[in-house]
């Protein structure tokens, strides 16, 4: 588990870099050698040998392939499958996201940029509508809610970016989402009545799209796997990207990224959808909370 402490420009998708030099990592170890020696097999410094191998930097294809040999990497396989992640990697950081021209979405980058290369998202959530589908009226209000806005400009385009996020739900290869839902967070009164009624109708809206999936885990469940807290768990199309977990915290986002821990928290997930009622029936509770509103 670590926190997004990559620098301020580094900070798109780089679930493959970290991938990467996570394995060259290993095969350094592995051959016994330090940081300075690897560097000076490339005629780097040893600060450039640290970024790769935390994933902060794109590759070259010589540099990897200088590297092996030095770590005694014969194995042809092992070294495309290197160069394979490589170029993955390099051509998802050429990527030019919408994100990335505005000012607004702070923290969030790292998190959007995952989220429109991902095919698939599993998120959990107890308190809040999931944010990719909220209403604009639903999205100011939190941000009212949480004081920290100075300009109510401001505020505008943030829920303008989550409005564009939603792109991802429409198109030829739109994104799978599975959400599950625990029944306090349609009760809550965001924004008022007036707000949560029509948040709620966009919910039953976005149920009926063939790439979404939404249950809601009603009170009467009583206690279930995922009480700690909410959490995202995003899926790559590429076979070597692993599934990585993100969870907000008061001060910021907690990320996931090993194989161990983010199978723990699709475990979790998976109960807790068990335990939830159906998609024809989870509709039908928030139809009649709409109603009630």
């Amino acid at each position: 588990m670590n926190r997004s402490t990559q620098p301020a420009n580094n900070r798109a998708s780089t679930v493959l870099g970290r991938k990467l030099g996570g394995e060259l990592l290993r095969l350094r170890d592995a051959a016994g050698k330090t940081q300075q020696q690897a560097a000076e097999s490339i005629n780097a410094t040893g600060t450039k040998i640290v970024k790769m191998e935390r994933g902060w930097v794109p590759m070259r294809d010589p540099d990897i392939r200088v590297l092996c040999e030095f770590y005694g990497t014969e194995d042809s396989q092992v070294v495309g499958r290197l160069l394979e992640l490589a170029k993955l990697d390099r051509e998802r950081r050429k990527a030019k996201g919408w994100w990335r021209d505005s000012v607004d979405t702070g923290t969030m980058a790292e998190y959007i940029a995952m989220e429109d290369v991902a095919t698939h998202i599993r998120n959990w959530q107890s308190s809040l509508i999931p944010g990719l589908f909220h209403i604009p009226e639903y999205t100011r209000a939190l941000a009212v809610a949480e004081g920290t806005w100075d300009d109510p400009d401001d505020i505008e385009r943030s829920a303008e970016i989550k409005q564009k996020r939603q792109a991802r739900l429409l198109g030829e290869h739109p994104l799978q989402v599975y959400a599950v839902i625990w029944e306090a967070a349609l009760r809550q009164e965001v924004g008022g009545p007036v707000v949560m009624r029509a948040q709620q109708e966009r919910l039953l809206e976005l149920a009926e799209l063939p790439n979404v999936r939404l249950q809601v885990l009603p009170f009467r469940a009583g206690a279930h796997p995922c009480i700690a807290g909410p959490f995202s768990i995003i899926s790559f199309a590429e076979d070597e990207a692993l599934d990585v977990v993100q969870s907000d915290t008061i001060t910021g986002m907690v990320w996931v990224e090993n194989e161990v821990e983010s199978n723990a928290y699709s475990v979790l997930f998976d109960r807790t959808s068990r335990l939830s009622l159906a998609p024809r029936d989870s509709a039908t509770l928030i139809d009649s909370l709409r109603k009630e509103m």
